[in-house]
């Protein structure tokens, strides 16, 4: 199938190597590192990890892959391009929303957590018997604890460990 584009997302829920691993893991981890390492193939290897501590070493040093990036959360700018994507999504023009203030409202959340907020706001409005609306999008939005709040220490920790090892992704 090369070329190709492989994309393994959340590489550390199949191959963490620390703690409760079963032979299989290992078995399967040796195989992947092994292949890395030995393949002519023209297979572009791309990985997301959200807990990059449960990685083994081997699996992300130089030649495995090329390159570590830190995707943190959306500014505004992305966070108003992400509303209207998700509005679009769901056949709403976005014009008929201020996008600008969901965007302030949306500060710290991620991109899912903002779909989510549109998906919830769509079901009270539904429940409601009304069109989506800025309010309800922004009523659902107060009642949302993003992660950046829930798991504020980790992720402090997480943009620390980032700082001068990662390439940052703007």
């Amino acid at each position: 199938m090369a070329p190709c584009v492989l994309w393994i997302d959340e590489i550390e829920k199949g191959l963490a190597g620390r703690g409760g691993e079963t032979g299989t893991t290992q078995r399967v981890l040796r195989t992947f590192l092994t292949w890395m390492a030995e393949k002519q193939s023209q297979v572009f290897v791309v990985a997301t990890a959200n807990n990059i501590d449960a990685l083994l070493p081997e699996l992300v040093r130089k030649g495995r892959f090329d390159e570590i990036f830190f995707v943190d959360l959306p500014d505004a700018a992305n966070r108003t391009e992400i509303l209207r994507i998700h509005l679009r999504r769901r056949n709403h023009d976005p014009a008929n929303f201020d996008i600008a203030e969901i965007a302030v409202a949306t500060d710290g959340f991620s991109g899912s957590e903002i779909e989510q907020a549109v998906v919830s706001a769509l079901y009270a409005a539904h429940a409601l018997g009304k069109s989506l609306t800025t309010e309800l999008i922004l009523a659902e939005l107060l009642l949302t604890h993003p992660l950046s709040v829930v798991m504020r220490e980790q992720i402090e920790g997480l943009r620390q460990w980032a700082t001068g090892r990662t390439v940052p992704c703007d």
